[in-house]
């Protein structure tokens, strides 16, 4: 009988990185590195993109009515600043001094949130924050004494905030900061919303020629869905925010015009954005008059969510941009903490372009299959 020996079967793997593939590494890692040194210019300059295809749509429209186009751009820039100074000058001080009310009575409407809390959570930094944050707006709409200056009022309150000179320089860099930041984008968004396919003409001269055409095709798709999506977001917003002042002024609710502006702004937020405007709203209701107080602005909180549900979302926001709730709600949690209030802006304009770019290539499997 003979024994044969037992063959070795491992077998080893060469893998050989080229000069070349680590070249490209290291320039995709630098190329990272740099664009996380300057993504303040980076957030400005998306933030700028996505304004100037926000009222792309808007342009057209105006187009068709026989407007030229730079004359359509200052139309629509001048109307902005009329409803933004508008709402600055008429709407602003009484929204100050409501939200300062607010919170003043934000340690009570936590109480009674505790109450429904099975795991009675201590909420003692929130209440001293919104203390400290009500005592600071009052203070500073009395310390510019009875007519209310917006440039007084601000002036006072980073006075009141900035305990150290350390605290004063860190306030105005801030304010300095935002403020020319914000100057950035509207002098950018208007240069390439004022061409003619702007925004095309600037992603050719960063995109490579290989992939210019299908970046162009992709952002061409892209660009009609933000614009309408804002426009979109914007009157839901607006109108959820009516609808709850118009409900709730009517039975003497405290602090309407806030929970309004809440109602408005959390729309961003798909599923959950009502029901998280509703908190505040009930905790308010059930200190002012009791559990049928609350009741009464359960009913209007679900009236309304069921009009936008039913009606208005369908139609403004959910069938525009294709993107499902759930990659919203992703988006705005990563966008805010990446970037604060710009990363929430772009999130979604951002989610939108990648949901494309992932149905390409969906679809090229399934033509390879």
């Amino acid at each position: 009988m003979s024994s044969s020996m037992p063959e070795n079967n491992d077998r080893t793997l060469n893998v050989t990185i080229s000069a070349g593939t680590i070249f490209k590494a290291a320039v995709i890692v630098l190329c990272i590195w740099f664009l996380f040194l300057v993504k303040d210019v980076v957030l400005v300059v998306l933030t700028s993109i996505v304004l100037a295809s926000s009222i792309e749509p808007a342009i057209i429209a105006m187009k068709r009515w026989r407007v030229r186009r730079v004359a359509a751009v200052i139309i629509i820039y001048l109307v902005l600043a009329l409803v933004a100074s508008s709402v600055v000058f008429f709407f602003l001080p009484s929204l100050i001094q409501d939200t300062a009310a607010f919170l003043s009575q934000v340690p009570k409407y936590i109480d009674t949130i505790s109450l429904w809390n099975p795991l009675q959570q201590d909420y003692s930094v929130e209440k001293n924050t919104a203390q400290i944050l009500s005592e600071g707006i009052s203070e500073g709409t009395r310390a510019v004494g009875s007519g209310f200056s917006l440039t007084g009022f601000m002036e006072n309150l980073t006075q009141i905030f900035s305990d150290s000179s350390e605290g004063a320089f860190r306030a105005v860099s801030l304010a300095f900061g935002g403020l020319l930041s914000f100057i950035l984008i509207i002098v950018l968004s208007f240069y390439l919303a004022v061409q003619e396919n702007g925004v095309g003409n600037f992603l050719s001269v960063i995109v490579p020629d290989k992939y210019e055409p299908y970046i162009l095709g992709l952002w061409k798709r892209v660009e009609m869905k933000i614009g309408y999506w804002f426009q979109g977001q914007l009157l839901l917003g607006v109108l959820v925010g009516v609808l709850v002042y118009l409900f709730l002024a009517p039975f003497g609710v405290q602090n309407a015009i806030v929970l309004a502006v809440i109602a408005g702004v959390l729309e961003i937020i798909p599923l959950f954005g009502p029901i998280l405007a509703a908190i505040p709203a009930l905790a308010v209701g059930y200190v002012q008059g009791g559990i049928s107080m609350a009741l009464i602005i359960a009913g209007v909180y679900i009236i309304i969510h069921q009009f936008e549900n039913h009606l208005i979302y369908p139609m403004v926001v959910k069938k525009i941009i294709g993107v499902p709730p759930i990659i919203v709600i992703v988006a705005l949690i990563i966008g805010g903490e990446l970037a604060g209030f710009l990363g929430l802006f772009l999130s979604v304009p951002i989610a939108t372009l990648l949901m494309e770019y992932f149905n390409d290539l969906q679809k090229r499997k399934l033509n390879k299959a």
